[in-house]
């Protein structure tokens, strides 16, 4: 059994504070965000597809995601739980043979999503992905199964929350250890949904949305930053690029930075 894999379990089962995930998009990402003090880090599949220069929505190919998986893993000491969108497959059977080495390389969760697909598709990638875990011997690997319900409006909205707990029943039963529930904010339905799902949920930021403090009054477990983060970094990006290539200005390149040494020093320490 692998010690993140327990480790990260366990951090959805404190009641008293609920999960809080700044997600990374690459290594450095990865080794800052630990570095403050994190308990566990997790990548946002948009911001890593961003970084790799893929859209987000399974176009990432497996391979460049292990790769920076093994990268993350080789210089950060915590758990880490991997976004992996929707398997990167339509055929439910290959799911965990795409996962499969990042499986077996310690990782401690993954995320995986129903989007606009059948609920019994993903059951079933589900069950793929548990079968397999179990032949690595890493039958604790947290599954949370990521539902697109409210993120994507697939039903009115009088029937979300109905929806939604149909759908998380489905993925329980096939093997599911927490729901993620994007774009759901609204207290009252967040109380409704905690209180029927017999699992973990992990909500994500949101226009809306409870801070950490209330949302650990309502029973929520886990809440996730999504690709808020690298969307605000790389807009600062984009403004300090556009004002140097206009005026070739160095004084904005000494303002608000990380110095060079506290950089080096993260990567020194860890690497």
């Amino acid at each position: 059994m692998n010690n993140t894999t327990t480790v990260f379990r366990k951090l959805h089962e404190d009641p008293s504070d609920p999960l809080r995930l700044a997600n990374v998009w690459d290594v450095a990402s990865a080794r800052l965000v630990e570095s403050l003090g994190a308990k566990a880090v997790a990548t946002t599949s948009a911001g890593v597809g961003w970084a790799l220069g893929y859209p987000d929505g399974n176009k990432l190919p497996v391979k460049q995601l292990e790769t920076l998986i093994f990268n993350i893993l080789r210089i950060v000491r915590i758990p880490v739980s991997v976004d992996v969108e929707g398997g990167y497959t339509n055929d439910p059977k290959k799911v965990g043979e795409n996962l499969k080495s990042m499986l077996g390389s310690g990782i401690a969760g993954i995320n995986i999503e129903d989007g606009i697909d059948p609920t019994e598709l993903l059951a079933a990638k589900i069950e793929n992905v548990k079968h397999v875990s179990a032949s690595l011997g890493v039958d604790d690997v947290f599954v949370n199964a990521r539902t697109d319900v409210f993120l994507q409006a697939l039903v009115p909205e009088a029937q979300r929350v109905k929806e939604t707990l149909k759908r998380a029943e489905i993925y329980r039963s096939a093997g599911a250890d927490g729901l993620f529930v994007p774009g759901l904010a609204d207290p009252k339905q967040i109380a409704e949904v905690v209180l029927a799902v017999n699992m973990p949920v992990n909500l994500m930021a949101w226009p809306g949305l409870p801070n950490a403090t209330a949302l650990k009054k309502l029973g929520v477990r886990r809440v996730s930053s999504g690709s808020g983060i690298p969307q605000i970094i790389w807009n600062h990006v984009a403004r300090l690029a556009k004002d140097f290539l206009e005026t070739g200005a160095s004084e904005p390149m000494s303002q608000d930075y990380m110095a060079h040494a506290d950089l080096q020093r993260l990567f020194t320490v860890s690497g």
